[in-house]
């Protein structure tokens, strides 16, 4: 099964919960109000947030019909849903000199953020990139192992520390590595522990501090990772993810399995942060970089193209 199979299966429920409200419709000049209401409660209830869903309405009823039917409504659905996205949709650019272009991955245990991090790594090395993956994520013996694990299947190196060990010292001696070894990209993992911000935005800051008497422009991207399984809880996580580490862009992952998917429009809407890639399967390379028409038609419950 291709990856934009997976992504279509992903969001087959939000698609049929919207699709409840536009099958039947008759040819009709215009939408009544009532069933333009419909269609806006039903792109909420699918995660698309108020904000785009009111936006996707007002669009849809601004528009003259010849003809109406149930494929034709979900193309002007795709349509506009894709206007919202194509704004965000940002790939990863590595720019960051003297090298190495640093990479802080934050987001709460269970995201995916360490998985992403591995695909991310895969990723950059398949561009011809020089990859180290630094383990920050001291806190959890498991995600130092995790991550561990990771390097070895994409060949790239990892360094680490003991568990309980200051990150921003891992984070220095992987700047000063990279820079000695002449790798081109240091993907950090960071610890997710929201339910104690305070101690998070110290941890944070501090490796800031640190990155910045090697490099005052590292670290060149804070990418927060988001479980779209989450569905409205993930815009929570962007609004603290923002006040602790002044993110820059976004990876959503579990779009594969997930009726909740939804939640990237009304990220995009709502935050405007760059979209870089979305998480669909399991294997290495199921990182895909953010594709807001396959997407929006996914959304609609369109085929792929």
């Amino acid at each position: 099964m291709s990856w934009l199979e997976r992504l279509t299966g992903g969001f087959r429920k939000t698609a049929d919960r919207v699709g409840e409200n536009i099958s039947g419709l008759t040819s009709k000049q215009a939408l009544d109000t009532a069933t333009l209401d419909d269609i806006e409660e039903a792109l909420i209830a699918s995660d698309l947030g108020p904000e785009a869903s009111s936006r996707i309405r007002e669009a849809i009823a601004a528009r003259k019909f010849d003809q109406l039917d149930e494929r034709g409504l979900r193309t002007i659905l795709a349509e506009e849903i894709e206007k919202i996205l194509r704004p965000v949709a940002k790939p990863l650019d590595i720019y960051g000199f003297p090298r190495p272009h640093v990479i802080l991955v934050i987001g709460v245990n269970g995201s995916g953020k360490t998985t992403t991090i591995g695909k991310l790594g895969h990723y950059l090395k398949e561009q011809d990139y020089g990859v180290l993956l630094a383990a920050g994520d001291t806190f959890r013996a498991a995600a130092i192992e995790q991550l561990k694990i990771w390097g070895d299947r994409i060949g790239a190196p990892v360094i680490a520390g003991a568990e309980g060990g200051d990150p921003a010292s891992i984070v220095f001696d992987g700047v000063k590595q990279a820079t000695a070894t002449g790798i081109d990209v240091l993907v950090v993992d960071t610890a997710g522990r929201l339910q104690n911000k305070s101690y998070l935005m110290d941890e944070l800051s501090k490796i800031r501090r640190v990155l910045g008497k090697l490099n005052e422009e590292a670290p060149h991207d804070v990418v927060l990772v988001l479980d779209a399984t989450t569905g409205q809880n993930a815009l929570n996580q962007i609004e603290v993810f923002q006040e602790v580490a002044k993110v820059t862009g976004l990876v959503m992952t579990k779009l594969d399995g997930t009726a909740r998917g939804g939640v990237l429009v009304a990220a995009a809407e709502k935050f405007g942060l760059p979209i870089h890639a979305i998480g669909v399967g399991e294997s290495v390379n199921d990182l895909r970089p953010f594709d807001p028409r396959a997407v929006a038609r996914a959304i609609a419950g369109l085929p792929p193209e």
